[in-house]
């Protein structure tokens, strides 16, 4: 009971501390630590196996600490900084703009549907995300070249900006970070979760958000009093008053629009789906990708210095996705380690089973504590990679494949995310926009929830 409590306490504090504005990574360390340290006092519990000790269980907390950064930097962390070292080089160099261009141009034909016109930049949107990662860095570019689009054919400011809000909501796809590591912790390798897992599911989320977004958008509109078809061809001159930076980068030729694809084809094809004899992971897809880009950037400039110089870009993405995503991975892991460690986990499923909770009511509940978890944090990666680590043990004890739970947890921390009016592509948008964002949070309230809703029915039903 007394070790109960402690972990209740511990993260309660833990929770409060985060929504305070604390570092959440400083503060998941903190907490896991004084868990372990207490799980050392009441049972002699100690982190590390006999093995891999220090000699110290006392040291043995910081030992596991170093051993997760270890393993976590040559393994799943390397992906995510290997992605996101890309996906910004291409944002640099242009391709990214290209590739937006290039899957635009068949909107024209629906240009009399603003609504329709609407959910399809939506699907747009969620399709680039499978290249362009970053939920922020994404958002920005849309609202140079979609936001436009969209209010030229009469949409209202925040109509416009909730499909562009929501573009990475339904992660999908090996670059995903969440993906990723759903895929890790399973065990599995990431191209069989995404095909034999994911698929099903965001066909289902999508195609709900899609129809939500026009439903709800149109009828807030009516709401507002903005009747899309008084308004068409009016606000295309807004691009010149959006608040963003002066881009003064040259225009990329139509050809790069190939080059974020790059990745996705040589995963996918060096894999049991296709060559079966030669398989590639996610990091050296990226490395031979980039490449790739190299000679393509060559070609174009002239000038081996200057693409060797581009190369940095690459390097300082892998950088700042090591600070931002790679440390709150291993936060996320000392916080399960310490709460493993007290024994919280075995009283919350012997709890759990003694009340008569089934396999898809505890799915359910921790789905409701990632969704909590990252509307409060305004990040659906906080969220996940502080209690997915949870999920095996859980799922075992409840005599369930892991999967069941992670599956519709990774959806619902990205799609929660953009519910929250404080998440960075949120606040990004709005800014961006000119309009409020608790407004626009008002917008994608019921298109997340609709996905969130079918992603959980479905991820329970099929698997």
């Amino acid at each position: 009971m007394l070790s109960i409590i402690i972990a209740l306490i511990v993260t309660v504090c833990v929770a409060t501390c985060v929504l305070k504005g604390y570092k959440a990574q400083a503060v998941l360390i903190a907490g896991g630590v004084v868990l372990m340290i207490a799980a050392i006092l009441i049972h002699g519990t100690v982190p590390l196996p006999a093995e891999q000790s220090t000699g110290s269980e006392w040291l043995d907390i910081f030992q596991f600490i170093t051993n997760t950064f270890s393993s976590q930097s040559a393994g799943l962390g390397l992906k995510i900084m290997a992605i996101a070292g890309f996906a910004i080089y291409m944002h640099e160099i242009g391709a990214s703009e290209s590739l937006v261009t290039f899957l635009t141009r068949p909107l024209a034909k629906i240009k009399h549907m603003p609504y329709l016109f609407m959910a399809m930049c939506f699907i747009i949107g969620e399709f680039l995300s499978i290249f362009i990662t970053s939920a922020s860095g994404l958002g920005v570019l849309l609202m140079v070249t979609l936001y436009p689009l969209m209010r030229s054919v009469g949409l209202s400011r925040l109509s416009a900006c909730a499909p562009i809000a929501t573009a990475v909501a339904v992660e999908m796809g090996p670059g995903q970070g969440n993906v990723n590591f759903a895929a890790d912790i399973i065990g599995i390798n990431v191209v069989d979760y995404v095909v034999h897992y994911q698929i099903l599911v965001a066909f289902a989320a999508l195609t709900v958000i899609a129809v939500l977004h026009m439903v709800v958008q149109k009828t807030m509109d009516v709401k507002d009093g903005h009747i899309a078809s008084e308004h068409m061809h009016l606000a295309e001159a807004e691009a010149e008053t959006l608040h963003l930076e002066e881009d003064k980068k040259p225009k990329a030729p139509a050809i790069y629009a190939i080059l974020p694809v790059i990745p996705l084809v040589l995963i996918f094809t060096f894999s049991k789906l296709v060559i079966s004899s030669i398989t590639m992971d996610v990091t050296t897809a990226m490395f031979v990708s980039l490449f790739i880009t190299l000679i393509f950037e060559f070609i174009r400039r002239g000038n081996a210095k200057a693409v060797v110089d581009s190369i940095q870009y690459f390097f300082d993405g892998m950088g700042r996705q090591f600070a931002n995503v790679v440390t709150f991975i291993v936060a996320g892991q000392t916080f399960a380690e310490g709460l493993k460690s007290i024994g919280a986990i075995n009283t919350i499923v012997n709890a759990a089973e003694h009340a008569g909770f089934s396999p898809v009511l505890m799915t359910i509940v921790m789905v409701l504590i990632i969704m909590v978890s990252a509307i409060l944090m305004g990040s659906g990666n906080a969220a996940f990679f502080s209690f997915a680590n949870l999920v095996p043990e859980i799922a075992g004890k409840m005599g369930i494949a892991p999967v069941m739970m992670l599956l519709p947890m990774q959806f619902v921390a990205g799609m929660s995310r953009n519910i929250s009016p404080i998440a960075p592509n949120m606040v990004a948008i709005a800014g961006v926009a000119d309009v409020s964002p608790f407004d626009l949070a008002k917008r994608t309230a019921i298109p997340m929830l609709g996905g969130i809703v079918i992603s959980v029915l479905v991820s329970i039903m099929s698997f």
